[in-house]
């Protein structure tokens, strides 16, 4: 068995790291605590607050200005790859809740990023399937209902232009992924590890990021 080098993620630690990221914007630091005061049995479903930054990150670093994202929540993840976006850049944005999306809305007007962000409520497939089919996404990030994933995976790929890049949330899922006989959600999220590793059109790492961050370079 092959030993890990990963530090255990004291809270202590989890501070440290947090502090020597790039700060939150007041609007990421609002939704983000708002979040969990409105939903604090649904706030498990955000973004890790470190995967805000990290986001922002890549969106600059492939200089994406087409963005994809499945499952928008209260829009932390949302927010912050649209503040990384250029003026022109686009980020559509796939949920099924008015609810918990209303309060993305108001945080990203207040950012100065609305008109950045086409938030489409309907069923994820239905909103990829309606787009062009040819290469043409930069950047696309999936953390949405597991069961979906390797559906929403299958819509994207070929969307992608070559160089995009796909980031899956989750994908360790609490650690559950490593029990043969898991069930439910974890039982989804192995069968999707294996699709990504299988497929061939991908560059693909899985990180020990939060619950599990995979990144994939079309290529």
């Amino acid at each position: 068995m092959a030993e890990s080098k990963s530090a255990p993620i004291t809270p202590e630690l989890y501070d440290y790291v947090l502090a020597h990221n790039p700060p939150l914007s007041p609007e990421q630091r609002s939704l983000v605590e708002l979040t969990h005061r409105k939903f604090p049995e649904s706030a498990g479903m955000q973004s890790a607050e470190e995967q805000g930054p990290l986001l922002a990150f890549l969106v600059r670093l492939i200089g994406a200005r087409r963005v994809v994202e499945v499952g928008t929540f209260t829009g932390y993840s949302a927010l912050s790859m649209a503040q990384a976006l250029p003026a022109d850049g686009t980020l559509i944005a796939c949920d099924i809740s008015e609810e918990w999306t209303a309060y993305g809305r108001e945080a990203w007007a207040r950012a100065g990023v609305a008109d950045r962000i086409d938030l489409r409520i309907a069923p994820a497939l239905e909103t990829l399937r309606a787009m062009p089919a040819e290469p043409h996404l930069d950047l696309a990030y999936i953390d949405a209902d597991k069961d979906g994933y390797i559906g929403y995976w299958e819509e994207l790929v070929p969307r992608m232009r070559p160089g995009g890049l796909i980031v899956v949330d989750n994908v360790l899922f609490h650690g559950e992924v490593t029990d043969p006989a898991a069930t439910g959600s974890a039982r989804a999220i192995r069968a999707f590890n294996d699709h990504v590793a299988a497929d061939r059109r991908m560059d693909a790492v899985l990180l020990t990021v939060a619950d599990g961050l995979t990144l994939a370079r079309k290529r």
